[in-house]
Parts: C-alpha cells; sequence; structure tokens
C-alpha cells in the first residue's frame, strides 16, 4: 500500500503543495489513507501538512469537514483544513506531529494520570457545549451496531443464536438512553489515546482531535466509555473509577449517569467484538483479533450491572461459557 495513489499530485500542485515531500502512514481499520508532507519552510506558510485520502465510495470526507468546522467554530482543536476535494476524497489539514495521547504515555508512564485528566476535562468542556447539527444518536442506530456481534462473531464461532431475543434485550436495556430528559452533546464517537493529540507534547496543552467523522448528537457517556474502556490500551480500573469521578464532579451528572455508562459500554463493546471480527473474516485485518480480549472482559464487567439485565441473561443462554471465560479468545 505504499503506492501513492491516483490524483494525488494534482492535488497538491493545485493547493500549492506540489514541491512538498510525500511520506505515507501507516493505515487504521478504514479505506482511508494518509499523507505526511514536509517542504521547506516559508514566510506565512506551514513547512508540514497532513494528506487525507478518503475515497468514494467506500469513504465520504464531507462529515469530517463539518465536524471540523463545528469545533472550530466552538473552541476545541480540530486540524486546520488547508485545501479539500470531497468529490475525489481528499483533504489537506494541519499536522497535529507525532504525540498521540497512547505514545506519549508509553514514554511517559508518570504522565498517566495527568494526561488522562486533561481529556476528561476536554470532554467536560465539549459537553458544555450545546449538541451540534449531527444527527441523532437513535434507537435504530444502536440496534444496528449492537447487531454487528450477532453477524459477524458468532457465526465465526460456528454459534447459531436467537438473533430477535437479542435485539428485543438490548431494545430493553437501553430503553432509558431515549428518556427526552436525558442531556444530548456532541458524541465523537472515537474518543480514546489513538486519536488524541497533545499538542506541545505535554498533556495541560491543548488536545488536538481527529478521526471524528462519525460525530452524532448522544449521550455523554458514550465518549466516555470510549476513552476509559479502550479497545487498544490497557486502563486500569483504578484508574477508569478516578477519571469518571473527575467527570461527575465537573458535569455534574445525575444519580443515574452510572448505570447509563454501564449501558453504553456495554453496547460499545458488543459492536467492537462484531467490527473486530468483520475486519478479519471480511477484510482480511487479523491484527484486530488480538484485542478481543481486552474489549470482551470489558463488556463482562459492563454486564454485571443490574441495568443490562435483560441483555446478560441472553449472553447466559446463548454464548457457551467456556467461550465467555475465555473473553472472546481469538478466532482461529
Amino acid at each position: 500500500m505504499n503506492e501513492l495513489p491516483q490524483g494525488l499530485h494534482e492535488f497538491l500542485r493545485q493547493a500549492g503543495w506540489n514541491d512538498a515531500e510525500i511520506d505515507p502512514i501507516p493505515g487504521d481499520a478504514s479505506f482511508r489513507r494518509y499523507f505526511r508532507l514536509r517542504r521547506a519552510a516559508g514566510e506565512g506558510v506551514p513547512d508540514g501538512a497532513m494528506v487525507m485520502h478518503a475515497p468514494p465510495p467506500h469513504e465520504d470526507p464531507v462529515p469530517f469537514l463539518k465536524v471540523a468546522d463545528w469545533l472550530d467554530a466552538h473552541g476545541l482543536r480540530a486540524p486546520k483544513i488547508y485545501a479539500s476535494e470531497p468529490a475525489a476524497g481528499w483533504v489537506l489539514l494541519e499536522d497535529f506531529g507525532n504525540d498521540r495521547m497512547r505514545d506519549w504515555i508509553d514514554a511517559h508512564p508518570d504522565g498517566e494520570t495527568p494526561a488522562y485528566e486533561a481529556a476528561i476535562d476536554a470532554l467536560v468542556a465539549l459537553h458544555q457545549r450545546p449538541a451540534g447539527p449531527f444527527p441523532d444518536y437513535d434507537r435504530a442506530t444502536y440496534a444496528r451496531e449492537v447487531a454487528l456481534f450477532t453477524e459477524w462473531y458468532c457465526p465465526a464461532h460456528g454459534l447459531e443464536v436467537d438473533k430477535q431475543a437479542y435485539l428485543a434485550a438490548w431494545d430493553e436495556a437501553l430503553e432509558p438512553l431515549h428518556c427526552s430528559s436525558k442531556p444530548r452533546v456532541t458524541v465523537l464517537r472515537d474518543y480514546h489515546a489513538e486519536n488524541i493529540m497533545l499538542l506541545g507534547g505535554v498533556p495541560d496543552a491543548p488536545q488536538g482531535l481527529i478521526d471524528f467523522q462519525d460525530a452524532l448528537a448522544g449521550h455523554p457517556a458514550y465518549d466516555l466509555v470510549s476513552l476509559l474502556q479502550d479497545a487498544r490500551r490497557d486502563v486500569s480500573p483504578k484508574l477508569e473509577a478516578a477519571m469518571l469521578a473527575r467527570y461527575r464532579a465537573k458535569a455534574r451528572t445525575g444519580a443515574d449517569f452510572d448505570a447509563d455508562y454501564a449501558r453504553l459500554g456495554a453496547q460499545r463493546n458488543a459492536k467492537i467484538v462484531g467490527i473486530f471480527s468483520r475486519l478479519n473474516a471480511r477484510d482480511g485485518k487479523p491484527r484486530y483479533l488480538a484485542l478481543l480480549t481486552r474489549v470482551w472482559e470489558a463488556m463482562e464487567h459492563d454486564l454485571a450491572h443490574p441495568a443490562l439485565g435483560p441483555v446478560a441473561r441472553w449472553f447466559e443462554a446463548n454464548i457457551p461459557d467456556d467461550l465467555r471465560k475465555r473473553c472472546g479468545a481469538p478466532i482461529a
């Protein structure tokens, strides 16, 4: 995948970056590709930038551009957009550097707590703004996401399960989230240590946000789950509890917030188990299977909450105990 995509040089020429060196960056779980640009510094112009290639029909950069504009307008640190050609999937944007929160913590383990505190505070600031003009994280979306578990994970293990009862159990467990009194905020949906950039290489600097193109208007607990039940790195129970307490104190959450956190934790983790299974079976990306154990363990923890009773009973009836004890071990 190191071959440069057709049209890149023409896009850079039109954007005034045709003299830049191009360095491909390893991809993620999507069809998007990224390239780092470097050129000689000039007066009033950056010497570096990033190119995102999100080609149709699999990708569409328009939502990314809209969310970036909204975040920027509301005082949050999205990358600056230098140029774009959405119909062809091209976006030229600010380079936030190499200090991903995860990598920074790996290099500075004593800074883990301050980094997470800053990430929590950034979420509090986001949630103090009215929800952006994004689609609702509605009942149908929750159902479509959790269905990925029975569509991809169960067949991979040869399991014949009651799919109708599965969706009914989730609908019952998630019903309280649809109460009209629940707060609605902008939900970035992939807010975790690999998508938070520590600008300036310190946790208390403004945090750069990336990978937010799927933003919806939903419940504030969702991005907390994404951050604190991270599929890609271990977050200790002690740190998770401390950061939840920090958020609750700063955001002044209601009495039912912990139950909602468990509901959305189970929902998100069931979805991720399905997605990682699909990445292996459909897209030939088996490396995500190694993450299943961590995700499954978090899901089992969430299912133990009384608010998840209907879903927990479905798992007990449909997923063999030995498989659950192996925490969704990678598919052979």
